[in-house]
């Protein structure tokens, strides 16, 4: 039955083309956006995941900042504790040579005073953003510095952080408030590591931190003089030796945490790549198969309006039954 009241083909036409609109306008704005989900009324699933994810990587980002700064403390610490072993070194060396008969003590007394300067300076210049890891100023031990390394989201959604940890206290070479705390400022009994040992206490430091001549118990400065006797010598050059020991066990504790801190650093950044790689498969769109179902709509569109034009002038067609 043909009506004049009622065009059913233009409305079949119509609704037809409106749906060629409304496909046409999503994926418009899929190219525009680049995402397949950019809403959470595109998919509420996916898009919660990709929300969560990317501030997940925002905090990744801030470990990443907090490795660096940890990174740079740890450099800065393991090249004072390095020069502060050539320079202890070099005093062994110096005692050593003071162990020979007819040698002027008190010429390389003066040469040992300048080195024991230097160890000063190395500990009070190893500082980086506020800390340092070499010199103590307090009257308790430095204890243990914490570098942030990760941020973790488990089964349960809970987070947590990872955290790096350095025992500074091992690596304190002059602690001023108090002396016993410093590997170069506390007594070293002599006698100990003597192999003939007495077992009397034959306690030498190396540095006065506090600038007196009371330190951290009853020990003696490491000086020479021309008094200075060969077993004394001995009894220093075993103080140093020891003292050296420990710096080396402690440079050995700051190289390891340095690597760590950068196998952690390579970690995250390949976690924060694959974090973005994995949302870029919930929610970008393809290109590709976009452009080609864009050009595929606009097709349809014309096609849409061409049939609609049809349809409303198959109406007009009437008239010509009243000719």
């Amino acid at each position: 039955m043909t009506s004049i009241m009622t065009n059913s083909a233009a409305m079949a036409a119509l609704a037809t083309l409106r749906s060629i609109n409304s496909d046409m306008e999503m994926t418009q704005n899929r190219v525009s956006s680049g995402y397949r989900v950019e809403t959470a009324a595109d998919n509420a699933a996916y898009w919660s995941i990709a929300t969560t994810m990317r501030s997940d990587n925002k905090a990744l980002s801030t470990v990443q900042d907090a490795l660096g700064l940890g990174a740079a403390k740890v450099d800065v610490a393991y090249t004072g504790m390095n020069s502060a072993i050539d320079v202890i070194s070099e005093i062994k060396a110096k005692l050593v040579a003071a162990r020979e008969p007819g040698v002027d003590k008190t010429k390389i007394d003066k040469e040992l005073t300048e080195l024991k300067n230097q160890l000063v300076s190395i500990s009070e210049s190893a500082s980086f953003s506020g800390e340092n890891w070499l010199n103590n100023v307090g009257t308790v031990a430095a204890g243990t510095k914490e570098i942030v390394g990760g941020f973790n989201r488990d089964v349960n959604g809970l987070v947590s952080i990872t955290t790096l940890s350095v025992n500074v206290t091992s690596t304190t070479l002059i602690s001023a408030g108090n002396e016993a705390l410093g590997i170069l400022t506390k007594d070293i009994n002599a006698d100990a590591l003597d192999p003939n040992a007495t077992g009397t206490a034959r306690n030498y430091y190396l540095i006065d931190a506090d600038g007196t001549a009371a330190t951290a118990g009853s020990g003696t400065a490491i000086t020479l003089a021309a008094t200075t006797t060969d077993a004394q010598v001995d009894d220093m050059i075993r103080a140093v030796d020891s003292m050296l020991t420990q710096m080396t066990d402690a440079a050995s504790n700051l190289g390891a945490v340095n690597k760590r801190v950068s196998m952690q650093e390579d970690f995250v950044a390949n976690l924060m790549d694959s974090i973005d790689s994995g949302i870029g498969r919930l929610v970008d769109a393809d290109m590709n198969e976009e452009s080609t179902r864009l050009k595929a709509l606009q097709t349809q569109q014309q096609l849409g309006i061409q049939s609609l034009s049809i349809a409303n002038t198959n109406s007009e067609n009437i008239l010509q039954l009243f000719r």
